[in-house]
């Protein structure tokens, strides 16, 4: 590897991290809206969102330079690959945030609902996931990856049982079914950042082992 493509690859390297922190902030301040929801708070994420677009456009570009400048092969052309489709997934989760407290817009002051603490609980291994999936992105550690995936299918159960119950709030107190809607969009949100996690994981290990595992059971 040359001097100069080992420097553009740290630079890349350095601002996907940023990115990543952006976002996983930017999820957890979503979360916590919802505890605390504000449309001043809900602009405050967009403008965030707005910063996580220049990154993922900055970073393409980034990627399409050192593609023309060095051509490289093997695992520097996988990881420039890989960088690009997680910064992809990384765009997508920060609009998911978004959409987090937007919906948090929509509840009724002081009329708390049960499911609160399951979403919050569904946010943190949702999180978990994402910060351990650039961890195997950074340690090139495919096992690591594997593993990230493999918690998907437990937000999953958890979103099930936040439906079930955010529908026998709707049927018991008609006048919660508008804000049981809302937290039924911000729990399909959540699941979603788990997903865009399990993406990410998928293509760290294919950067690692040269495998693309989309599709298939892990």
């Amino acid at each position: 590897m040359s001097k100069h493509l080992n420097r553009d690859l740290d630079t890349l390297h350095r601002n996907l991290l940023s990115m990543c922190a952006m976002v996983e902030e930017m999820i957890h301040k979503a979360v916590d809206g919802l505890a605390n929801p504000s449309e001043a708070f809900a602009r405050e994420l967009a403008k965030q969102d707005d910063e996580i677009d220049r990154w993922d456009v900055q970073i393409e570009e980034e990627c399409l330079k050192i593609l023309a400048l060095h051509q490289p092969v093997a695992i520097d052309l996988r990881r420039i690959a890989t960088v690009m489709k997680i910064t992809s997934e990384l765009e997508r989760v920060a609009d998911l945030g978004v959409h987090i407290a937007e919906r948090a817009c929509g509840l009724v002051p002081g009329k708390e609902i049960a499911v609160l603490d399951k979403l919050k609980e569904m946010a943190k291994i949702a999180l978990e996931m994402l910060h351990c999936v650039i961890d195997a992105y950074v340690a090139l550690d495919s096992g690591m990856a594997r593993k990230v995936c493999a918690k998907d299918d437990a937000v999953d159960e958890l979103n099930r049982e936040i439906i079930e119950e955010l529908v026998h709030t709707m049927k018991r107190s008609p006048e919660l079914v508008e804000a049981s809607m809302h937290l039924f969009s911000a729990s399909r949100h959540i699941e979603r950042v788990a997903d865009h996690a399990t993406n990410i994981a998928e293509d760290v290990v294919y950067l690692v082992e040269a495998e693309i595992i989309r599709h298939r059971s892990i």
